[in-house]
């Protein structure tokens, strides 16, 4: 039945609009998936794979849908926490298993950890938070009995920072005997892991066509309950207006990503609504310091004068069209703690100002860019403002996975990128944007920024067992980067989503791998 159902569904995934309603049994998302880089949850870093990520795999934990606060167990039945040793005593649910049918085993939870810290993929720096590297990970997770596992750290953090951060994608629990019967020299099955899955949540991967589709099919044995569709096909749609054409004609459920021409369209249609939902999202622009080929880009004098250049009114407001907000530094509002003053305005003069005290001439850099809505508009946007400050940019617009893979290998001068917390702890944005420790991929890393006392400062601010104090470390951090830093932070999203009015039961929450599709009926 599976063999005679899958040309249809990998056909409706990739054929052209047939003006129909789509399948009963079937959600259909259209939005653009050029990002992606890979779906093996230990290298998933893009916006598309970790909203994909959650839909197959689990972790032990993770935040709970309704209060993301909260962190509820998934996996894990239990837990038991003891700050002294620092160590998490982890309790497995004893029927779980794996799509496979495969039981998931204290085993599969050191093989998952331990294959994600050691490929030491772009998202493998959350997990080094906790002082896990190659080095050590195999002393640090340990099996107790057979439905218990022990979790160890040496890094100054608390336990609930260590929650947190085991409830993060790049946490989620693979299934080691099927990836180990797919490992290919040595790779941990990364190679095979991009293109299939072997995960225990709701649903399974069945095909995966990158830059066409993702067509999901459900798990009815995952330890979350079997979903209420069988199937979700999640279609490549890189041009925005045809997303929109998509949806209004009843061909897709769901649409991401529209723009705001195309959202404002759609507004009072007929057999679709308009979702709205708080986001973390942010945009910056990153100066890529250690960029030899343009020594500007080091110059603290260029970043100053860069936070004149921007149209903040102008892209939040007329170009953005109230999709997004402007905000100024590293933690989201909605987080606690979040610094909200504006210091910066768009003011040319006063940038062109610093630049002369500097002694800065024809200044330029070229800017590596997303060429789709909102990345492709700010750049356009600080093209033409910088210009008027006596900065000269060279766009560079590509498809979000050639982006990715320029900064990943500090190819870039300058980027627009997007940033969303991994874990709801201030230290999932400062150990990012402020800590470099010149091994892992944060942002400043990825920059080749390195701040001594800012090091000092995060590690601080993470171990400061006073939540007041804590936070008003992290205030301290945000002003300095607001004002010190290689980093122009923009604004913040509001997340926007069209489906069809027939569509119930979908949920999406602050953060990007808050998506859920298990729970929609149509």
């Amino acid at each position: 039945m599976v063999k005679k159902l899958l040309p249809l569904l990998v056909l409706t995934a990739l054929t052209a609009n047939v003006h129909a309603a789509t399948p009963p049994d079937t959600l259909i998302v259209a939005q653009g998936l050029d990002d992606i880089v890979s779906l093996d949850p230990a290298e998933a870093n893009e916006l598309s794979s970790i909203q994909t990520v959650p839909s197959i795999y689990q972790r032990l934990v993770q935040p709970d849908r309704d209060n993301p606060e909260k962190v509820t167990p998934v996996l894990a039945e239990s837990w038991q926490a003891d700050p002294a040793t620092k160590t998490l005593t982890i309790k497995l649910k004893s029927d779980a298993k794996f799509a496979s049918g495969n039981p998931v085993r204290p085993e599969d939870i050191i093989f998952s950890y331990t294959r994600a810290v050691t490929l030491n993929k772009s998202p493998a720096f959350i997990l080094n938070v906790l002082g896990w590297q190659a080095d050590n990970i195999a002393s640090q997770v340990k099996k107790v009995d057979d439905h218990t596992v022990q979790l160890h750290w040496t890094a100054d953090v608390s336990p609930a920072v260590a929650l947190n951060i085991i409830s993060t994608p790049i946490a989620s629990i693979v299934d080691e005997k099927l990836v180990s019967a797919n490992v290919k020299d040595g790779d941990f099955g990364n190679a095979w892991l991009k293109m299939h899955s072997a995960g225990s949540g709701a649903y399974k991967m069945r095909v995966y066509q990158p830059h066409q589709a993702i067509v999901l099919a459900a798990n009815p044995g995952s330890p979350a309950g079997a979903p209420k569709l069988a199937n979700v096909i999640i279609k490549n749609v890189p041009d925005p207006a045809s997303r929109r054409l998509l949806i209004q004609q009843g061909d897709a459920d769901i649409a991401r990503d529209l723009g705001a021409d195309n959202i404002n369209a759609l507004s009072g249609k007929p057999g679709v609504k308009i979702i709205s939902i708080p986001s973390a999202e942010q945009n910056y622009l990153a100066f890529n310091t250690a960029n030899n080929a343009n020594p500007l880009l080091n110059n603290p004098a260029l970043w100053e004068a860069s936070r004149w250049l921007v149209d903040y009114e102008g892209i939040t407001k007329d170009l953005l069209k109230g999709q997004y907000f402007i905000h100024q530094s590293f933690l989201p509002v909605g987080f606690p703690g979040a610094l909200e003053t504006q210091p910066f305005k768009f003011d040319p003069a006063k940038a062109k100002a610093i630049l002369a005290k500097a002694g800065i001439k024809d200044a330029h850099f070229t800017l590596d860019v997303e060429n789709k809505p909102p990345f492709i508009t700010i750049a356009q946007s600080m093209q033409a403002s910088f210009a008027q400050g006596g900065i000269k940019i060279d766009l560079l617009p590509a498809a979000g996975s050639q982006v990715y893979a320029r900064v990943r290998a500090h190819q870039h001068q300058a980027a627009i990128r997007m940033w969303l917390p991994d874990y709801f702890d201030a230290h999932s944005n400062a150990s990012s944007f402020a800590w470099n420790d010149g091994k892992s991929s944060t942002v400043a890393g990825l920059n080749g920024w390195k701040n001594p006392e800012l090091n000092k400062a995060t590690l601080a601010a993470v171990a400061e067992p006073d939540p007041a104090k804590r936070l008003d470390l992290y205030k301290k951090m945000q002003e300095e980067l607001q004002h010190n830093s290689p980093y122009v932070f923009v604004d913040q999203g509001k997340t926007q989503i069209v489906v069809r009015d027939n569509v119930k039961g979908y949920q999406q929450g602050l953060n990007a791998d808050m998506v859920w599709y298990d729970r929609i009926t149509k």
